[in-house]
């Protein structure tokens, strides 16, 4: 009846406007190309990367334009006349001595910094949406348990007003009893509730938040037993291939051409320009049509580029502090990642597995207490064992995340570990 009271108010609990259907940990992680919002705020970051690359290399691209000038002068003759001036422009420039070239790498290192940030805003989505799985599993285990609670104790209240109507116990005793039942009530409602906002979470993360699963598949998780290499061989791994640490690599690439292209500002410019024009007036001065080279030779420029450059050099000071502030960051995160595996796959198991094996001991005991009508019901025998079940998932589920994050430090992959089998 418990089982079925469970099944019921689950369904309740999911009654809103929801698609129901039966989802798997795959079918979950293959979402993760969705376009969430925040995949589509690093795929903006990476096309306006890419438009600057663009204006950074058009920089040399030629020019085409029209200038006009409508007149009118005053001659020796006393009359006035028209002079008006129609000119085509075609302008190459040829030579700028590195504005151009380290502009455009300087916008190539942020086009790959941009790349790797939406990689790693996948990693990170991939992560939360297992994440919002398993709280999806252990809701559900979590309620199922603490429902089997809620049975024993309101059987047991339930029987305390009858023995208080025969006089058995007093009234202190029948208000502690219902005391203990209101708070695993308490907490069975609170399950409940998290039934739906665990699934809510889920279809957001997944970005479908009009439809929550209501059925999810137990994951295999046949990851969980793969070996990882030590902390000292996967340290140099890690600071090789970390995402973020390889932005901000790229980032401080970028700033350095950044300031060669400024610092070049300096530099003489040779441009190619072709003119053909029309004119009312005629001049000997004014040809209709010509080529040549400019050059332009900037002798002062009042502290621009100084400016420039001391607030480019002051943001990759900064840059640079941050990476080797990551660097320190990902050391201890890496180390507390692999003592957690270690935890969860030794001791962590161990006790979670002998907790089930006396449960599931304690469970047959009473079971054959109760048909041998030594005792009236199984009392908490049977939540317990759910209880100790749930714990064992909690170990699994943590375990698969540890890995996932220990993954997504490396850069989505780990080394081979020596010795280990194939």
């Amino acid at each position: 009846m418990a089982r079925f009271g469970w099944c019921i108010l689950l369904l309740c609990a999911l009654s809103a406007p929801a698609l129901a259907e039966r989802l798997t940990l795959d079918e979950a992680l293959a979402s993760v190309t969705a376009p969430h919002p925040e995949l589509r705020i690093a795929e903006s970051d990476l096309a306006l990367a890419r438009a600057d690359r663009d204006q950074a290399d058009s920089r040399q691209a030629f020019s085409l334009s029209i200038d006009g000038d409508l007149r009118t002068g005053y001659r020796q003759t006393g009359d006035w006349e028209p002079n008006n001036v129609g000119v085509i422009i075609l302008r190459k420039p040829l030579f700028d001595f590195g504005r151009s070239s380290q502009a455009v790498a300087a916008a190539d290192q942020e086009i790959a910094a941009r790349q790797m940030a939406l990689f790693n805003v996948e990693n990170l989505r991939r992560i939360d949406i297992m994440a919002r799985y398993f709280d999806v599993l252990l809701a559900d285990m979590q309620y199922a348990a603490d429902n089997e609670f809620l049975a024993v104790a309101y059987t047991e209240w339930d029987k305390a007003k009858d023995r208080y109507k025969v006089g058995q116990i007093s009234q202190p005793e029948l208000m502690r009893v219902e005391a203990g039942y209101q708070d695993v009530r308490e907490r069975r409602n609170a399950s409940q509730q998290r039934l739906r906002s665990t699934r809510q979470r889920l279809a957001n993360a997944m970005y479908r938040p009009d439809k929550l699963p209501t059925d999810l598949v137990e994951p295999a998780l046949k990851d969980n037993a793969r070996p990882v290499p030590a902390y000292e061989s996967l340290l140099p791994w890690v600071m090789a291939k970390n995402p973020r640490l390889n932005i901000l690599q790229a980032q401080i690439a970028a700033a350095d051409a950044r300031l060669g292209s400024i610092r070049a500002e300096s530099n003489p410019t040779v441009n190619a320009d072709v003119y053909a024009g029309s004119y009312s007036r005629f001049s000997n001065t004014r040809d209709d049509y010509s080529a040549g080279l400019v050059f332009n030779l900037p002798l002062y420029q009042g502290g621009r580029v100084d400016a420039r450059v001391a607030r480019e050099l002051a943001l990759k000071e900064r840059t640079a502090a941050e990476y080797d502030k990551l660097k320190l960051d990902l050391a201890d995160t890496l180390l507390v990642t692999l003592q957690e595996i270690e935890w969860l796959r030794g001791s962590s198991r161990s006790a979670a597995d002998k907790q089930i094996e006396y449960r599931d001991w304690a469970l047959e005991r009473a079971r054959a207490e109760y048909e041998l009508e030594l005792k009236t019901t199984l009392g908490n025998s049977m939540a317990e064992t759910q209880a100790a079940r749930l714990r064992r998932k909690q170990v699994e589920y943590r375990l698969a995340l540890a890995l996932a994050r220990l993954e997504a430090l490396s850069g989505g992959s780990l080394p081979p570990v020596e010795g280990a089998k194939k």
